[in-house]
């Protein structure tokens, strides 16, 4: 039995998706284990596995911690109104100082914690480098659970631009603002790898691809056309990665209770933008369709529910994606790949981060629609909605994709990809 060391960035796409490729692990007679941010560390021991604290900024309670993070993103909801571009001098800014942070935070425990696991193999998800994984002198696995452009081509949109494939005007322009804002950043990361003796990364860089395997969340269905190919002995797409979770009933509903059904959800930090929800609330009610509605740690501020709308807190996505007709989210890397796992159409109104990439990635691809997350009218929504389930061209590309995404099994075949490192 060999023991696996799943490292992932604290946030509930990454984590769950290192849950689903753990369990796959655990499956096959190996032992998974994780290493957590402390506001994590419940998440993964509620799934069963033994879970191992690394600060990964000043120790504060759990509850601190995700009320900091909750701020963070409350208080940048007026940028979410703004392009991608615009994002680079706030949101973008913010985030890769938060990052940066988080690493030499992470050097501080991570050292002693590896030396107590004693890990075969490590699976870190994240963008940055932790040079005490790289050092500790076992195969290391970079997880890639965002859009396939984190790994960069000069083809390719760059990572969190929105850009389409091909335009290489908005490439450019992003890439040159990116660079110019992020480079005092940039600089203090490179200072810090100095002090833990790794090379400096050029502008722009923060992590590196590993020498041993790189899995990639991405289904090939959408990937990019790059200049340089990626090396299929080094980089395996996973074509999506779905955990298994406990089996969803859907509520009866008072109204339209066989109208198509509908899931909204714009993930744990995306629920703070209760205004946007309540607008997809209001136009749903007098539609035809019906609808779940994840409102987060929210739901004391909604009321008067239409009879044709169901609220909660959470929902087992991968149990209710199955059941439903069409889905609105705001294209974070899990819901983005489980709609095409699932085939079902997704409208995607992003708000930051690789949202951007993977709403204009689904347009371009014909899986769904990208929409503004404001700027829309009822019968705008309402109109990609009906178009998203009358599509047959989309339902056609939409199944196509599905049964080529599980046809492959993401968790299995990363767990045995995994596995294959010990016995090299």
């Amino acid at each position: 039995m060999k023991t696996f060391a799943f490292f992932p960035e604290a946030a509930f796409g990454p984590a769950l998706n290192s849950v689903g490729i753990a369990q796959a692990v655990e499956a096959m007679g190996h032992k998974a284990v994780f290493l957590s941010d402390p506001g994590f560390v419940e998440v993964y021991e509620g799934y069963g596995f033994e879970a191992h604290p690394v600060a990964l900024s000043e120790p504060m309670p759990p509850e601190q911690m995700a009320k900091f993070w909750e701020d963070f993103i409350n208080g940048h909801i007026p940028n979410f109104r703004k392009s991608p571009y615009e994002q680079i001098d706030n949101y973008v800014k913010d985030c890769w100082e938060a990052i940066v942070d988080s690493a030499k935070w992470a050097e501080k425990d991570l050292p002693g914690v590896l030396a107590k696991i004693k890990p075969d193999v490590i699976a870190v998800d994240n963008v940055i480098l932790f040079p005490a994984i790289k050092q500790f002198g076992v195969p290391w696995v970079r997880v890639i659970s965002c859009s396939e452009n984190e790994i960069e081509d000069e083809a390719i949109p760059p990572h969190l631009s929105g850009c389409g494939e091909k335009d290489r005007t908005c490439h450019d322009r992003f890439r040159a603002r990116f660079n110019e804002v992020i480079k005092p950043i940039h600089d203090d990361f490179n200072a810090f790898l100095t002090t833990c003796g790794e090379a400096n990364y050029p502008l722009g860089q923060f992590f590196e691809a590993s020498p041993h395997l790189n899995l990639l969340l991405y289904p090939e269905p959408v990937k990019f056309d790059r200049a340089e190919p990626l090396d299929p002995q080094r980089f395996q797409y996973l074509e999506g990665c779905v955990r298994k979770e406990e089996p969803y009933e859907v509520p009866k509903f008072a109204k339209n209770s066989d109208g198509p059904l509908l899931y909204v959800s714009f993930g744990s930090l995306g629920a703070g933008d209760t205004e946007l929800l309540k607008r997809i609330i209001a136009a749903i009610a007098n539609s035809r369709f019906r609808a779940l509605v994840n409102v987060g740690d929210y739901e004391s501020e909604y009321s008067d529910i239409p009879d044709n709308v169901h609220v909660a807190g959470w929902f087992p996505q991968p149990s209710v994606i199955p059941q439903v007709d069409a889905v609105i989210h705001h294209g974070g890397n899990n819901s983005f790949t489980e709609c095409l796992y699932f085939g079902k159409p997704a409208i995607i109104m992003p708000y930051v981060w690789d949202g951007h990439d993977n709403a204009t990635r689904v347009q371009e691809t014909g899986h769904g629609f990208k929409m503004p997350r404001y700027d829309w009218t009822d019968d705008d929504l309402i109109e990609r909605l009906e178009e998203c389930i009358e599509s047959k061209e989309m339902k056609a590309k939409l199944a196509e994709t599905s049964k080529h995404m599980q046809r492959q099994d993401g968790p299995t075949k990363a767990a045995r990809l995994l596995v294959q490192l010990t016995e090299a």
